[in-house]
């Protein structure tokens, strides 16, 4: 028995921010694409039980064909040339703009209408006149709509391509949720709903509907967390190629590494696990089961195989990960899923707070100490951090945060670190943790077919730390394997067909500064720069321009931004 409310009134009531997002009013964009198709398909179970109704949109750009048609006039053949034949071209082409175009978008309608009709769903027809994009957003941002349908490619979709351009520019800028088909063929409850955890308020958002969604199609939900721990690994050890021993001393290297380690080991896998564990708990709430797991790795990446893995019909994230500040419009491991994730996903943008975290804020305060020296904490990890201590706080029925209380839950959370004496003080830290890994034979050969320098650099350093958190004596072929499958994509995709390009290494040290989710697309639009300008290496002039086209796809706001090499334009 569905959640959702069962009444006109209540579902607009329900339209609010606030999670399970409603299915009361579904705006579907079409096309007559197959995936446009599809979405149709999906929303018309997700509208049903609610006796909700599903609006179709179909933009048409009237005025732009007839301003393209009087600009290419003056190229014709000769044959048109007089002004009888040009004026009644023109009466032909005005009939095709003024009736033409709206007949098309009628039979689109009539075709989505005919499958409501058969499911007797409600069906209304908005046609606009304009970009069929910006249509879509301007309705969307009406506030009449709950979620938004629209297929990850339309009519224009080639072999290859992954993420059509009208879908890509509605997703990051819809203010509601969206449902983007990916696959023709697939239903959803064919497979699980996967769920992205990663603490925030929208990843609890998605869950929640997750659980109506798998109510109304019987499938099972996965709640699913990942982090990478690999990244700061491979991150110190390149600072360490460039860092003097003195520059090493000031920086305090070691102990900077140790820290971070020990964070990314121990702490924040157990407040993924937290994450987890409140994620089962609201589920329990709603009389749902699920599945819970923690994967390592590069998160959109190692979501991907999960959702490989079960064969899931559903991907769930939201839009925005618990790292956003307030300018940002996509995450980059949400904008990465969108292209590659291989079943249909819903990018949510609801909120949930679970009782246990909003009964623990508005109970339990902090002392001036203990708010002191969380700030002293990474600034990465400090607001997962607090998170878990104000859940242990609340669990332990504490309403009142101490120093001493932050000391003991960190412990709980991390080993006692390395080098640390009985009274507390810390000596030098064990520099044999961070000795270079001997390599097995085998593992040497299977890390020398990788090709590419850069990534097969990449995966030495993911594979050592690998097997140090195996505990480990040497680097074997076991600890390379979970990373050749994405090395070999990487190769494929330089590979396939264009020339590989030399970059200067100024020029790749700055690639090395773009953060990892954009880093791949950066490369790409600066290699395609490069290629489109005759040139074979990324230097001068045209790496510069390379660099600005990769701002310009990455940041395509008109506005001042600062782009993530660092630079603002």
């Amino acid at each position: 028995m569905s959640i959702q409310p069962t009444s006109q009134e209540t579902q607009n009531e329900t339209r609010n921010g606030t999670a399970p997002v409603s299915f009361g009013r579904i705006l579907v964009a079409l096309d007559q694409s197959d995936y446009a198709n599809q979405a149709v398909n999906e929303v018309i179970k997700l509208t049903k039980p609610v006796a909700g109704t599903i609006i179709g949109i179909h933009a048409y750009a009237a005025k732009m064909h007839d301003r393209r048609f009087k600009q290419m006039e003056g190229g014709l053949p000769e044959r048109y040339r007089y002004e009888t034949e040009m004026e009644h071209q023109r009466d032909v082409h005005e009939d095709l703009i003024g009736k033409g175009l709206g007949i098309i978008s009628d039979s689109y309608h009539d075709n989505a209408q005919y499958r409501c009709d058969k499911a007797d769903v409600n069906f209304e027809r908005l046609s606009p006149e304009g970009k069929n994009y910006t249509c879509i957003i301007e309705a969307a941002n009406t506030g009449d709509f709950d979620v938004l349908a629209l297929g990850s490619r339309g009519l224009g979709a080639v072999a290859g391509s992954v993420i059509g351009s009208v879908c890509e520019r509605v997703v990051r800028r819809s203010p509601i949720d969206v449902l983007v088909t990916k696959d023709k063929h697939l239903k959803i409850g064919d497979g699980p709903i996967v769920v992205g955890i990663d603490g925030s308020d929208q990843s609890f958002g998605v869950l929640k509907t997750a659980m109506v969604i798998a109510r109304q199609t019987g499938a099972v939900v996965h709640a699913l967390a990942a982090y990478d721990p690999y990244y700061h690994y491979v991150a110190f050890n390149k600072i360490a190629d460039v860092l003097s021993d003195e520059a090493g001393k000031v920086f305090r290297f070691k102990e900077q590494e140790q820290l971070h380690e020990e964070l990314i080991d121990d702490g924040i896998a157990k407040i993924y696990l937290s994450h987890l564990a409140v994620a089962k708990k609201v589920a329990q709430e709603e009389g749902v089961e699920i599945i819970t797991e923690l994967v390592a790795g590069k998160p959109f990446q190692a979501i991907r195989k999960y959702v490989e893995e079960v064969e899931a019909s559903l991907l769930m994230v939201g839009k925005v990960g618990v790292h956003a500040d307030d300018g940002l419009d996509i995450g980059g491991n949400t904008e990465n899923l969108l292209r590659v994730a291989p079943c249909h996903i819903w990018i949510g943008q609801e909120t949930h707070f679970p009782s246990i975290d909003v009964i623990a804020e508005e109970t339990i305060m902090w002392s001036d100490e203990a708010d002191a020296m969380m700030s002293r904490a990474p600034s990465f990890v400090q607001g997962m951090a607090r998170t878990a201590i104000v859940r242990k706080a609340h669990a332990e029925g504490h309403t009142f945060i101490t120093s001493r209380f932050v000391e003991d839950v960190m412990k709980q959370m991390m080993p006692q670190k390395q080098g640390s004496k009985q009274d507390g003080s810390s000596s030098t830290p064990d520099d044999k943790k961070f000795e270079k890994y001997d390599w097995s034979k085998a593992a040497v050969q299977l890390l020398d077919s990788i090709s590419d320098e850069g990534i097969r650099e990449n995966v030495r350093l993911r594979a050592e730390k690998y097997a140090r958190r195996d505990a480990a004596e040497k680097v074997e072929t076991s600890h390379i394997n979970p990373f050749m499958d994405d090395a070999e994509e990487e190769l494929a995709r330089i590979d396939s067909g264009a020339p590989k390009l030399e970059w200067a290494a100024a020029y790749l040290a700055r690639l090395q500064r773009v953060p990892e989710a954009f880093r791949i697309q950066a490369r790409d639009a600066i290699e395609k720069y490069v290629r489109s300008q005759g040139e074979t290496r990324v230097d001068g002039e045209v790496g510069e321009g390379g660099f600005v086209a990769a701002r310009k796809v990455m940041c395509p706001a008109p506005e001042a931004t600062e782009y993530p090499d660092g630079k603002k334009g």
